[in-house]
């Protein structure tokens, strides 16, 4: 049978997304690591290294062997990992480890009954529902950081490492795991460190973490980050792809505009995506973004009677609502390890017709409370 173009792009779809799967597993297992680390071997001897069943190991490598991840010689009966394929594979690539990312497939495809539910009842889907998530971020995120921060992304900021070592008020909105506040705390003894979010999981792991490194300037705090009531006592506050999980961004940007200093500066990681989906169209990663924002961002949002803003609301519309939270974007650079994210350097000050765009208000409804908020939830 022959089939049609589109067709033949949905089968290859459709075998890509089941080879995926063995992509996850072999990061979770270790497999990549372990693969990477010996000669040509068997099954049997890669499962004795890895500390697995063979029989599971020997269809694992049927599978990535098929998919071309793997080399295969069938007259010895080994398997190797090229070490270009490592190089992507591997938790010694660091940031470059790709096959981390594939664990969130499993995890969203867990929840997808609850939120195929929403489509038909609206509301959403608690963060709870989807296990291992955050830990999964965590790991995705840390690598970049250990990488990067110190020597990347803080330098974004004009002035700000030579401000670090003198000693400022430092806010991590949305801190997660705490690993960013804790790189810096280390980094500069001289500040003061102080991390929010709502998640007692995530919140005890970073201060486990800054009492392994013994770091008595820096603390983690349980807040809702949308009601902080902080007024200027921050010089500097940052948040790493944080806005767009909230219930109302809104709020939230208020709150930290309140919260700093005159002079102060705030750095916001986002997704690098335009507000309009046609000039995201053919971008590599924008599908797979949009889909990541439907089964988790946008749910998660809702469930909290947000507004789900999702993950690609893009730079236009975070102009416009940085500006009525009283926040002026200075500058929005590109990291060239970076392809995906944007990164807004903001002081306060600022209106709406500073920055451009159009107010859209969402009306209250059943299915979203947090009605009123100005935020643009249509395409443009």
């Amino acid at each position: 049978m022959t089939l049609s173009p589109f067709a033949d792009r949905l089968m290859n779809l459709s075998n890509s997304g089941l080879l995926a799967l063995m992509v996850s597993i072999g990061h979770r297992t270790g497999l990549f690591d372990v693969m990477a680390g010996l000669p040509a071997a068997t099954s049997c001897e890669i499962a004795e290294q890895a500390g697995l069943d063979e029989r599971y190991v020997r269809e694992w490598l049927a599978a990535v062997t098929a998919g071309l991840m793997v080399q295969h010689d069938p007259r010895e009966m080994t398997f190797s990992l090229p070490a270009e394929h490592a190089a992507h594979l591997t938790r010694a690539a660091g940031p470059r480890n790709l096959a981390a990312s594939f664990q969130l497939l499993g995890v969203l495809a867990a929840a997808e009954d609850q939120v195929v539910e929403c489509f038909w009842r609206g509301g959403g889907v608690p963060d709870s529902k989807f296990r291992r998530f955050r830990a999964i971020s965590a790991e995705l995120t840390w690598a970049v950081l250990d990488a990067y921060l110190l020597e990347a992304l803080l330098l974004l900021v004009p002035g700000l490492n030579h401000r670090l070592r003198a000693g400022i008020d430092v806010a991590d909105i949305g801190c997660g795991w705490g690993h960013a506040l804790n790189l810096m705390a280390e980094e500069f003894p001289a500040s003061r460190f102080v991390g929010w979010d709502v998640s007692d999981e995530t919140l005890a792991a970073g201060r486990a973490e800054a009492e392994r490194k013994d770091l008595s300037n820096v603390r983690f705090e349980s807040r809702d980050i949308g009601a902080l009531g902080e007024e200027q006592g921050f010089d500097f506050i940052a948040s790493f792809e944080g806005i767009h999980h909230q219930a109302r961004p809104d709020l939230v940007l208020q709150a930290i505009a309140s919260a700093m200093r005159p002079g102060g500066t705030y750095l916001c990681v986002e997704i690098g995506a335009s507000s309009r989906l046609a000039d995201n169209v053919g971008l590599p990663w924008s599908a797979g973004l949009y889909a990541l924002s439907c089964m988790h961002c946008v749910t998660v949002s809702r469930a909290s009677g947000g507004v789900g803003l999702g993950a690609m609301w893009g730079e236009e519309l975070a102009r416009r609502l940085f500006a009525e939270a009283g926040l002026l974007v200075q500058d929005v650079k590109r990291l060239p390890f970076d392809p995906v994210n944007k990164y807004y350097i903001a002081t306060k000050g600022g209106s709406p017709d500073d920055q451009g765009g159009h107010r859209h208000t969402v009306p209250p409804s059943r299915s979203n409370p947090a009605g009123g908020v100005t935020v643009q939830l249509q395409v443009l």
